[in-house]
Parts: C-alpha cells; structure tokens; sequence
C-alpha cells in the first residue's frame, strides 16, 4: 500500500511540530511547508529516514504553495501570525494565503484541506485579526468547498505564548495585570459600601491542549465524513483572565500582586508595548479581548471527535516549574 503525502504550511510552528510528530507517527509522508527549511530541520527526526521533509514556502507566494502542495494526498494550513510586520499583514497572510493554499490544493487535485482559523474568527469583530480569520475561512471555502475548518481557543503546552508568558513576567516584575471591562466599581450591600476591583474579572478563554488540537487536526484528515465542517476545539475549563493569572501564580510559586487594568488604559499601554521588537501587546489584541476566546456552541468540537480534553492543570505544573522560585524548581 502506497503511503499516502500531507503538505504541512506552518509545520516548524508550536502547533505545527506537534502536528508533524503525530502524523509521521501514524505513517504519513510529511512534507513541512515552512518560510526557513534550514530552521525546521529539527523535524526530521520525528520520522523515518526521508518521512519528513522540510521545504520552502511562504503562503504568500502562490508559485511556491503550487509547488509545496504539487503530488500531496493531504493539505494542512497552520499559518498565522498576532502581529503585523511589515509585509506579513493579517490580510497578506489570513486572506490571501488561506486563498492560495486553498487554490493550489484544489487545482493539484488534492482529496482533504484542514484550514486552522481561531475562536474568535468573526467578520464584525474591532479586531483586524478575528476579521483577518473570518475573511480567512471565507476565502478557503470558496477555493475548496471540502475544506474543513478548526478553530481553537487559545492553544497551550511547553512552547506555547500564553502561559509562558506570564510565566516569564512573573520573573522581572512584582505585578501581573488583569484587564477588566467592568472593575472599579462600588458595590453596597446593607449600607456597606466596598469598590469591586476586578469586576467579573476580565475576558474569558478555553484554553486547549496542543496534542488535543494536533490529535483533532489528524482525525478530520482522516475521516472523509467530516469534511466541510467547522470545529471549534476548547478544552475543558473556561477561565477569566483573573484565573488564569491565579493559575500562573500557583503552579510558579510566585507571589505576584494581580493589578486590575481598564481595557481604555491597556490600549494606552499598547500604543507603545506593540512598537517593541517582540512586542508584549497590541492595541489589536486588546481590541479583541473585549470579546471571550470560548466555544459558542452548535459547532461540533473534542467531544464529537472522541477526544477527552486536557485540563490545563494537569500539564502546567510539567513546563511552568522553569519560573519558579530557586529550589522550588529542582524539588
């Protein structure tokens, strides 16, 4: 039996590596499509001699995803970017490279897509990123309507940006914010009056597991009944951004005051956080925490896919162990 090909965009990426493992695992000829093959040779040896193979593509260049994707059984799209650079726009490479991955697929003849989008895809959004992720799947659908599409909330695991990156805050300053849309008010209860600081405690999210995201990724490529449909991939808890940060606190051991920060004062903050080279904020990513990153049901998710989530609790305490205080960390 001739051992089938799945062209992989972005598979040198978090999701990516872990999505290459598991595929190469299940015997498929991996082909990376990454922007620096050199870069991605570390994926070689998560295969057989000549399983996995990095290339050079950048979605953006429709000559080189044409040639990325030329001979594949299987297409994976797992580009994207949270901040703007230069010619990497969320236009250049949500949109049109959705578009010419989804093309190229279709023209080459290609049997499944998998097009990763996000929770908080949504063409009304003030976020030009969940409007970027929206125009994304629109553009994949109408390029190969078989195209199936997941949308996970924030993806977590030992290289990941979010818990990471509180955990490294938690290493150089003594306070970790919580933005809040409805803190510092007053409440009064039997003429006792107390101002609430955080409110409801700032935007939601549902964090995943990201070999609950990859183990999905490959199901959908798997079962040819599942295409055309969206997914949305959460996992099994949803916290306010005031528990994720008590999360952070607990499995580091630090003892961090939590600061609540008004949205209007965190896209002041931006303004001059997003001009850093790694920057720690953006006023687009403000602009979207006003919205919760969760499931909104009556899409099919984990569950459907026989999948059991993975609590972040479980698997925090594994990697977030490297920002706890001297001693702590080698106990």
């Amino acid at each position: 039996m001739a051992r089938r090909l799945v062209t992989v965009f972005g598979g040198s990426g978090f999701v990516g590596r872990n999505l290459v493992r598991r595929l190469a695992a299940q015997g498929w000829i991996v082909r990376a499509a990454v922007r620096d093959p050199i870069a991605a040779e570390f994926l070689k040896p998560m295969g057989d001699v000549g399983q996995v193979t990095p290339v050079r593509a950048d979605v953006t260049d429709p000559a080189a995803v044409r040639l990325a994707v030329a001979g594949a059984d299987a297409v994976i799209n797992l580009v994207g970017i949270l901040v703007e650079r230069g010619r990497n726009t969320f236009d250049a490479v949500h949109v049109k490279g959705a578009a010419n991955v989804a093309t190229a697929a279709k023209e080459a003849g290609v049997s499944r897509l998998v097009q990763m989008s996000a929770l908080g895809a949504d063409k009304n959004s003030e976020s030009a990123y969940a409007r970027s992720k929206a125009a994304g799947e629109e553009a994949a659908q109408a390029a190969f309507p078989g195209v199936t599409i997941v949308r996970p909330s924030v993806v977590f695991g030992p290289d990941d940006d979010f818990f990471n990156r509180f955990g490294r805050m938690t290493l150089i300053s003594p306070v970790l914010p919580v933005l809040t849309g409805d803190g510092y008010h007053v409440e009064c209860v039997n003429n006792h009056c107390s101002i609430d600081l955080f409110g409801s405690g700032g935007p939601t999210f549902q964090p995943v597991f990201v070999g609950d995201v990859a183990a999905a990724i490959t199901k959908v490529l798997e079962d040819g009944r599942l295409a055309g449909k969206i997914y949305e991939l959460g996992g099994p808890r949803r916290y306010s951004m005031k528990e994720v940060m008590e999360l952070v606190l607990k499995v580091t051991g630090r003892d961090c005051r939590l600061v609540p920060v008004p949205f209007g004062l965190g896209m002041l903050q931006a303004t001059f956080l997003q001009m850093l080279p790694s920057p720690l904020l953006t006023r687009d990513q403000v602009r979207m925490m006003k919205v919760d990153n969760v499931a909104r049901g009556g899409k099919p998710g984990l569950a459907e896919l026989g999948i059991t989530p993975m609590a972040a609790e479980a698997v925090l305490p594994q990697y977030m162990k490297r920002y706890g205080k001297p001693g702590q960390a080698a106990a």
